[in-house]
């Protein structure tokens, strides 16, 4: 298996009383080494980095690192002022990450040539692979197949999480064959894998991680029938968990396991009462 395949898990932050609790981000850490995944993102979009300052996100990586240390980390890198962001790049890989996750810069919506500069400048700085992250409806833009073709020529850009929800550009870079493509909708789970896509970074995996590394598995050994069981077996769960804006369903559910509080930070919400209570009815469904 090679750095970017599999599953990973964007880990969620947990909090209590609004600061980080770092015991049971440790415990979720070590549960989804147990459950085999392939690695885990630290400070992605499901782990709240935007409610996280820079010093805050750095202690979470840390602590990753310190529960898990056979275990693969990437770590989420997101500012739209690049000075900023080379500097964090600096402190991140000071660390012992498997690669740095990177979105386009959000909000300012630069033009593809910018887009192209902005991330080889990162690329030019870095000492560990980079995994583009195309998302475009958080970030504003648009990663285009040319610009993508164009970035995977950088020998440290080496992945891209494929969020941009266009079924032919990612089949283009899947033919391409130049980045691991990793599904990052979680819906398109099943679809990527059987594609020849190399994994997903997906948040539902928190819930019942060991059934999508299985079904990772069973694609990856061309046993695409027994991949499509367990994905539909995962559709209805999977369809709850992104009912409300990400990561509050998958903290209500944690949550109900006790493996954390029901915290986030504000703006973001709790999961409202009537979806928790269909979150926990489809999630016992799975258990029988």
């Amino acid at each position: 298996m090679t750095a970017f395949e599999g599953i990973w898990v964007p880990l969620v932050t947990p909090f209590r009383n609004q600061q980080i609790d770092f015991a049971a981000l440790k415990a979720l850490a070590r549960e989804m080494a147990r459950a085999g995944v392939s690695g885990l993102v630290a400070c992605g979009s499901t782990g709240e980095a935007a409610a996280l300052d820079k010093e805050e996100q750095l202690t979470v990586l840390d602590a990753m690192l310190e529960a898990v240390p056979a275990c693969q980390v990437m770590m989420g890198l997101s500012d739209n002022n690049l000075p900023a962001a080379l500097a964090q790049l600096q402190r991140i890989q000071q660390r012992p990450v498997a690669g740095v996750l990177v979105p386009p810069p959000s909000y300012i919506r630069p033009s593809q040539a910018g887009i192209i500069e902005y991330f080889h400048r990162l690329a030019d700085a870095a000492i560990v692979p980079l995994v583009l992250y195309n998302i475009p409806y958080r970030t504003g833009v648009t990663l285009r197949l040319e610009t993508i073709r164009t970035l995977a020529r950088h020998p440290r850009i080496q992945a891209i999480k494929d969020c941009g929800g266009d079924a032919q550009l990612s089949m283009h870079l899947i033919r391409d064959g130049e980045l691991a493509v990793l599904a990052g909708e979680d819906l398109h789970i099943f679809s990527t894998l059987s594609l020849g896509g190399a994994g997903a970074i997906a948040a539902s995996a928190h819930v019942h991680p060991e059934l999508f590394v299985k079904m990772a598995d069973c694609a990856r050994d061309g046993r695409v029938k027994e991949a499509r069981r367990i994905f539909y077996r995962l559709l209805p769960l999977i369809e709850l968990l992104f009912a409300e804006p990400n990561p509050a369903p998958v903290k209500a559910l944690l949550a109900e396991a006790g493996w954390i509080a029901n915290e986030l930070r504000a703006p973001m919400q709790i999961s409202s009462a009537v979806l928790t209570q269909r979150l926990i009815a489809a999630h016992d469904d799975l258990s029988i």
